[in-house]
C-alpha cells in the first residue's frame, strides 16, 4: 500500500495568528503532524511513503531528509498553486498500486483510519474510498451525497443535498484507475480537488464513502489545541 501526504500549503492563517513553525512541523501532544502521518502509515503496511512540500519549506525538507525508514521515502520539493497539482507531482510515485492520499494537517483517531485501510485493501468492488464525516467544521465543505444502502458517492456538492449527508474528510484510497482522470482534469484545466472528485464519479470510477466519527484540519491556531484535545480523548466506545 502505498501512502502520500500532500504538505506543499504555505500554511498563511497560522503564520498570521502568530504561529511560526512550519506546518508539518506544528506539534500535536509532542509529535509532529509529519511525523504523526508518517508512523500511522508505517503502522498501516506502507510500501513506500512520498511527501510534496514547497520550495520555501527548507526546514521541514532538512527535517524529512535525516528520516530513515525501512520502506522507500519519496520527497518531491516544489510550489504548486492547488492540492491537485501537489497531487499531480505525485503521481507518478502511486500509479502501480493502490494508495492513499492526505493532506498534512488532517487529524484522525488511528483506529478509524486502520479500519478505513483494512476496508480498502480487502474490496476489489469499489476503485476508491473516501474518508467522509458528519462532523462540520470546515469554512467551506465539501458535502458527499451516498447511497445509504450501499454508500456509494453518488455526488459532490458544495451545498446539503439529500440524506444521509457527510462532508468530505480530506482523505483518499484510490486505485490506479483514478490516474489517468487526474491527468485529464489536468490537460483541461480543473484546477481543485474537488472537481477532481467529480469527475471521478463523470467517469464511472466507484467510490465508497466510508464515515469517520470526527476529522480536524489543523487551518488555524485554535485548531491546535482541538486536534490534540480530539487525540487524547478515549477511543470511540
Amino acid at each position: 500500500m502505498n501512502y502520500a501526504i500532500i504538505a506543499a500549503g504555505e500554511g498563511s492563517r497560522l503564520v498570521e495568528e502568530g504561529i511560526s513553525v512550519p506546518k508539518p512541523l506544528v506539534q500535536l501532544n509532542g509529535i509532529s503532524l509529519i511525523d504523526r502521518l508518517i508512523t500511522i502509515f508505517c503502522r498501516n503496511n506502507a510500501t513506500s511513503i512520498s511527501i510534496i512540500i514547497n520550495n520555501e519549506m527548507v526546514e521541514v525538507q532538512q527535517y524529512l531528509q535525516q528520516i530513515r525508514l525501512n520502506i522507500p521515502l519519496h520527497l518531491v520539493v516544489k510550489s504548486t498553486p492547488s492540492s491537485m497539482h501537489s497531487f499531480f507531482e505525485l503521481s507518478p510515485y502511486l500509479k502501480e498500486d493502490k494508495f492513499c492520499l492526505t493532506t498534512v494537517d488532517t487529524v484522525f483517531k488511528e483506529d478509524e483510519f486502520s479500519a478505513y485501510i483494512q476496508d480498502f485493501t480487502t474490496d476489489n468492488f469499489y476503485d476508491g474510498m473516501m474518508a467522509v464525516t458528519d462532523f462540520v467544521d470546515d469554512e467551506k465543505p465539501l458535502y458527499v451525497a451516498v447511497d445509504p444502502d450501499t454508500m456509494l458517492i453518488t455526488a459532490f456538492n458544495d451545498s446539503p443535498s439529500g440524506y444521509p449527508y457527510y462532508i468530505s474528510g480530506g482523505i483518499y484510497c484510490l486505485s490506479p484507475r483514478a490516474i489517468p482522470v487526474l491527468q485529464m482534469c489536468m490537460n483541461q484545466k480543473m484546477y481543485r480537488m474537488r472537481n477532481y472528485q467529480r469527475q471521478l464519479i463523470a467517469e464511472g470510477i466507484r467510490l465508497k464513502a466510508c464515515p469517520f466519527k470526527k476529522i480536524i484540519d489543523v487551518d488555524h491556531a485554535g485548531d491546535i489545541e482541538k486536534a490534540a484535545h480530539f487525540l487524547r480523548e478515549q477511543k470511540f466506545l
